[in-house]
């Protein structure tokens, strides 16, 4: 080669490095594969493209840019980089922030915080740890607030008042001027808005909005729970009264635009508590011997329409919140328990998936549409399970439920097994094609008049549980296959693979028992984890695999983007079944229609909102129902602080240990500083502590024998004494 040629080429080699740092520089929070920056410089012919590939190449393997992912180069973090990212406030009081470019989190130092708080969406500015390489860095700005609102402890001194929030990750407390007291008194849980932290205030300036109550009464820890989540407890005065303006009288001339089922064989199955039915079964065969199957879903979007008061304020709630003592509805109750509920012997509006079936369970025609009803019988699930076991046990003639005679050829009994028949079919197929299973033991409490925990119970899922669960899932699935297929804007409910590091680190910990997971794909994975959690079943590292197996699963969230359901093995998912309790099904419900009518698909962005906004709204709502149980454990273990346990260690940290008590499924924790046999050590590889001098090891999984400590209703901390390890 010229020099005059090797001169142009190394000028075009330098134009090009130039141009990568140019573009990396300028956005280095994103990525950006070859092809957009090739875009970006104008890059068109072959020898440019290839130089390109080449420079990218080299600049990664000399450190100067890293590749995030394959084919995907970033600007490399260095003293001047500006990252966006969400705090994770840790109980040290130190911070990591969540940047989705990167694939570490930024570790910052409480004195670095800047002010910002658990949750607060921040841009950090970061720098590589000398020693450990790992990113380390300060906030220098606090970009939102995730949370303008805190529960906490009014602490009032003579001009003023400080409120000290129960939150564990909130460091400071809260300045209130008198003017902003709203007559709390010293000592009271109040709710209080966040307001301006000046340069020279040790505190931020905040107002009290609401007075709960005393802490530790039952009704102030109950609404301090809600309130902490932003959760509402009641319903605007203009939303009930709007609400109740509402003709809920059913009209011939409506059921003249629907399928009238109003004749056929339909019940509900549901707890026996339960006051929203919004799911019912009907039944009856056909002249060609197969089965038509109708699952009716409370019709909700006929009562809450597009832009109107009850449609936001069902938006804002997303969901039901359901707490040990009481149901924070989603829509009022003149829709939610009357109108909207499918009680027995009351004609209702319906939208409805009509499947015609086989006695093989296999699926020979369908129908979606809008539908009237009238339920023959209501059943709690405890009842539906004694006709099922009366079968199974060949006890023949009669059964008497709540007073009532049924003889076992009734068409209403015969309609029970032949669903149960039907679902137990179906299930087994669900599990053969890899769907996984994870048994799930729900804690209940026996209440008494004043709300007092009495006792403790579980709640497991039966054969008629199972029945009603595969017959929802099979409407929710087939709804959301129809329109998928189609191709159009639609809401599902997907789920993403598994963590694979989390199934490594799972793999290594029960190979010490003799279990392994079959990484080969998805469906060995699926059977293989099927096989673990039946196989340890009585064993004594099952709490180990049932909490790490958990762990290693993604989350379910809504999207209008479908990657399929993971768990459940399905290509297509949603929720359709519980418009009552979920918006994102009221939303399915008028996608449904409005494809059934032929309309155009809307614009998926509105809904892509929507479903983000569901889904926090879900997370949040199972959090307050999670504190709420927790809340009434506690209280239930006041009354045994001088009872020996025996529990299983369900969490281990670096501060302790967690153990869950077997018989009532309460947790507290044995903090590391309180064992004092010897000076024992985290190991995050073994999920243990584990003792200088003596090596004892206290592993996840294993059972030890505890004390009840401590009970704190207001912080709801629980914390034990070691007594031993079950030998």
């Amino acid at each position: 080669m010229s020099k005059k040629k090797k001169r142009a080429s190394s000028q075009r080699k330098n134009e090009i490095t130039k141009g990568i740092f140019t573009i990396l520089e300028k956005e280095p929070s994103k990525t950006f594969n070859y092809k957009q920056i090739a875009s970006k410089l104008g890059v068109t012919d072959t020898q440019d493209r290839n130089l390109l590939i080449k420079r990218l190449g080299q600049l990664r393997a000399s450190d100067r840019i890293v590749e995030v992912d394959r084919g995907k180069y970033q600007m490399k973090p260095s003293l001047h980089t500006y990252f966006t990212g969400k705090v994770d406030l840790t109980t040290s009081g130190n911070a990591y922030i969540i940047v989705d470019e990167l694939e570490d989190d930024v570790f910052v130092q409480n004195n670095n915080l800047n002010r910002a708080f658990h949750g607060d969406t921040v841009e950090v500015f970061i720098r590589p740890r000398k020693k450990s390489k790992k990113m380390e860095g300060e906030i220098s700005k606090i970009l939102e607030r995730k949370k303008t609102s805190y529960v906490g402890i009014v602490d009032k001194q003579k001009r003023f008042a400080f409120v000290r929030p129960t939150d564990a990750r909130m460091y400071t407390d809260i300045f209130i001027p008198p003017e902003k007291l709203k007559n709390a008194n010293d000592g009271d849980k109040v709710l209080v808005h966040l307001g301006d932290w000046p340069k020279d205030a040790e505190s931020p300036y905040g107002e009290i909005i609401e007075v709960l109550g005393r802490p530790g009464e039952h009704h102030t820890e109950i609404h301090a729970i809600l309130a902490e989540y932003g959760l509402p407890n009641e319903f605007p005065y203009e939303v009930e009264q709007y609400a109740k303006t509402l003709d809920t009288s059913i009209k011939e001339s409506e059921i003249a635009n629907r399928r009238d089922m109003r004749d056929v064989l339909t019940f509900t199955i549901d707890p026996k508590d339960a006051k929203d039915f919004d799911d019912a079964l009907s039944f009856q065969q056909l002249e060609n011997g197969n089965y038509e199957i109708g699952i009716h879903i409370a019709d909700v979007s006929h009562y809450v329409r597009p832009d109107s008061i009850l449609e936001e304020e069902a938006y804002n709630r997303a969901t039901s919140v359901y707490l040990v003592d009481r149901v924070v509805p989603m829509l009022p109750e003149v829709l939610s328990n009357q109108a909207c509920s499918l009680r027995p012997n009351e004609e209702k509006y319906t939208f409805s998936a009509v499947f015609e079936m086989d006695n093989n369970a296999r699926l020979v025609n369908q129908w979606f549409g809008r539908t009237a009803i009238n339920s023959n019988e209501r059943f709690a699930y405890e009842e539906a399970q004694h006709i099922i076991e009366t079968e199974q046990n060949k006890i023949p003639k009669e059964i008497s439920i709540r007073g009532k005679a049924y003889s076992v050829s009734d068409d209403i009994v015969d309609a029970v097994l032949t669903f149960d028949g039907l679902a137990k079919i179906m299930r087994k197929a669900r599990m053969d094609a890899g769907a996984i299973s994870f048994d799930k033991i729900e804690v209940k409490f026996h209440l008494s008049e004043e709300n007092q925990p009495v006792g403790v119970y579980f709640k497991e899922a039966k054969d008629a549980n199972k029945l009603i669960e595969e017959f929802m899932l099979l409407a929710n699935r087939k709804v959301a296959e129809y329109i998928g297929k189609q191709k159009k804007t639609f809401v599902y409910r997907v789920h993403d693979k598994p963590d694979e590091d989390k199934l490594l680190a799972l793999n290594g910990v029960i190979s010490k028992f003799g279990h392994s997971i079959n990484l080969k794909d998805s469906k060995t994975i699926n059977q293989s984890l099927n096989k673990l959690l039946e196989d340890v079943k009585g064993q004594k590292e099952q709490n180990l695999v049932d909490t790490l197996a958990i762990r290693s699963m993604s989350k379910a969230i809504y999207t209008t983007e479908n990657i399929g359901h993971y768990g459940l093995g399905f290509d297509y998912y949603t929720h359709f079944t519980s418009p009552i309790r979920r918006y994102p099904d009221v939303i399915v419900h008028r996608l449904l229609q409005h494809y059934l009518d032929k309309e155009k698909a809307p614009n998926a962005t509105l809904y892509e909102e929507k479903c983000k906004h569901s889904s926090d709204m879900e997370l949040l709502a199972a959090n307050a129902e999670r504190d709420s149980i927790k809340y009434m454990q506690i209280k239930f273990m006041e009354d045994h602080k001088d009872q020996e346990f025996l529990g299983v260690i369900s969490g281990v940290t670096e501060w302790g240990i967690y153990v869950e008590i077997i018989e009532n499924k309460c947790e507290g924790m044995i903090r590391i500083r309180d064992i004092k046999d010897d000076y024992y050590v985290f190991d995050e590889r073994q999920y243990a502590i584990i003792g200088e001098r003596t090596k004892r090891m206290y592993q996840l999984g294993d059972e030890v024998y505890v004390m009840v400590k401590n009970t704190d209703l207001i912080k709801r901390h629980l914390d034990f004494s070691l007594i031993g390890k079950k030998k």
